[in-house]
């Protein structure tokens, strides 16, 4: 799971942040000029599907200013905190939807892949199908960070 030698990637310590605060973080993404753009996101940890690597996966519209600035940089970093302790990844940053597939993954999965997103960063739903059809409506697409470092308290 380690991208560099030394760095620490254990992603234990976010589970349980996600876990207790609703899987709610900061993603900041750097813009074209060098300054940082950040949003509120729901995000869990849990396997990339192309590598198999553990990673931090949010969903987000194909149209949000944060995918752009993603598919642009190629990186971003998370935060998540409860109470005072604190956790932040940051790696390189795979964009997975309709319209944005990658080698290795089956256009036919994304949406399962958006509900497995959903789910591991705390999210439930009483209709899956209906989960289904808002997603493709919005045009909704995943977002994994393959943690590269990860900060902590």
């Amino acid at each position: 799971m380690g991208q560099d030698a030394g760095v620490p990637t254990d992603l234990t310590l976010v589970q349980r942040l996600v876990a207790a605060d609703h899987g709610l973080a900061i993603v900041a993404v750097t813009r074209a000029d060098g300054s940082i753009q950040t949003s509120l996101v729901n995000a869990g940890v849990l396997t990339h599907p192309v590598t198999g690597e553990a990673a931090v996966g949010f969903v987000a519209r194909r149209a949000a200013l944060k995918v752009g600035l993603i598919r642009r940089a190629g990186r971003a970093a998370l935060a998540f905190r409860s109470g005072w302790e604190w956790a932040s990844v940051e790696g390189p940053a795979t964009l997975i939807g309709t319209d944005d597939l990658v080698a290795g993954f089956d256009a036919a999965s994304v949406p399962q892949l958006l509900r497995d997103v959903f789910t591991a960063a705390g999210g439930t739903h009483d209709d899956w199908a209906e989960f289904d059809r808002v997603m493709a409506a919005e045009g909704r697409l995943a977002v994994f960070v393959t943690p590269a470092r990860v900060s902590t308290n």
